[in-house]
């Protein structure tokens, strides 16, 4: 059997956490088996899943909290254990040192998995990244990105115009996403949403990235004058609380539900007549190809790769223009108003590119290892 130990900070519901699960949800256990080396000494939010799996949690600290004992720690799970094949999910390349130990701990294949195509752009993550791409790029044998832009970002350009940046699509099952009535009327019936009220909603932990604050804004001034929708708001995260204040501020409190984080995202998609997504940067996001996957009509900024577009139900908006949003909201709740007495047709029938079935997927993952 090939055991592959994954390096995480932590398996929570994030999009490289919840890409990583979808794959191994559907790897064939007898052949190979996914353990995780994480950050975090609490359990993570699909602990209890790997363990059911048969997979592995080791628990070492952080870099920045106890560099000398994260590079024992990972060093001897890597040593003891007798894992040839060791990957990193990361956006920074300074994730490569951690492949740089897993080489000399005995790794002969490391794999560089990029998650995302910015890291926020402060200082310190630009200085990191650079010293990480000149000091262990060697470390990594493998490149693996879901986007031009995280390839480009993560590994750089040379590379990704080169070829030498392996494409991996975040895939999904499709039958799993695909609309259901009867789980729209479940969950609509749990937050107390009425069958005809526009359901807006968002899926995504609460930090900067996900600019939850331009989500807001745009609420606020299209609910001025479409007061009985709402705004589902899916996730946690540690702006929570600021997000919270700006609700307030604006007086949306019966507007807005917080559901905190789930594990049926499906049937919340379902619920929601649009999705809205706002981001700063992405990589290539899970929850965009779910929604699509689902019928599901979807404003996003242009900020975000043009990859992502793999269906007609995708806008991509320029976060500079208010006003755009505020009028492809209003266009979107013109169309649902005629068709919301047949919502199940419009959105069944939304099929993905072939490439994004997660057992296509799954297939190419498991060529990357020995």
């Amino acid at each position: 059997m090939t055991r592959i130990l994954c390096l995480v900070s932590a398996m929570n519901a994030g999009g490289a956490e919840t890409f990583l699960m979808k794959i191994y949800r559907n790897l064939d256990k007898t052949l190979y088996q996914m353990d995780f080396c994480v950050n975090i000494n609490e359990e993570g939010f699909y602990d209890a899943e790997i363990e059911q799996m048969g997979g592995k949690i080791y628990h070492i600290p952080s870099k920045s909290e106890n560099r000398k004992g994260f590079k024992k720690g990972l060093y001897r799970i890597v040593k003891d254990n007798g894992y040839k094949n060791v990957m990193r999910v990361t956006s920074n390349a300074m994730g490569f040192y951690d492949l740089h130990i897993a080489k000399k701990a005995g790794a002969t294949n490391c794999i560089a998995r990029s998650s995302n195509s910015s890291d926020g752009g402060s200082l310190k993550s630009k200085i990191a990244h650079t010293i990480g791409k000149i000091l262990f790029k060697k470390a990594v044998d493998v490149k693996i990105a879901p986007s031009d832009l995280a390839a480009i970002y993560t590994f750089g350009k040379k590379d990704y115009n080169g070829g030498k940046v392996k494409m991996l699509n975040n895939g999904i099952d499709f039958d799993e996403y695909a609309f259901s009535k009867s789980a729209r009327e479940d969950i609509r019936a749990d937050f107390g949403i009425a069958d005809d009220c526009f359901l807006l909603g968002h899926i995504g932990r609460f930090s900067e990235q996900k600019n939850h604050k331009f989500l807001l804004e745009v609420f606020d001034e299209f609910h001025k004058n479409h007061q009985t929708t709402k705004l589902l708001l899916v996730g946690d995260g540690k702006l929570k609380t600021d997000i919270e204040s700006k609700i307030t501020e604006y007086g949306l409190q019966d507007s807005v539900i917080f559901t905190g984080v789930r594990k049926d995202v499906p049937a919340l998609l379902s619920a929601m007549d649009l999705f809205v997504f706002p981001s700063l940067y992405e990589g290539m996001p899970n929850i965009l190809i779910e929604a699509q996957a689902s019928g599901l009509d979807c404003l996003v900024s242009d900020t975000i790769t043009s990859q992502v577009v793999l269906t007609s139900k995708i806008t991509r908006l320029p976060l500079n223009a208010l006003h755009d949003w505020i009028n492809a909201l209003n266009n979107n709740v013109s169309e649902y108003e005629q068709i919301k007495d047949n919502i199940t047709d419009s959105r069944l029938g939304q099929r993905l590119p072939g490439e994004y079935d997660i057992r296509e997927v799954t297939k190419s993952f498991v060529s990357y290892f020995v």
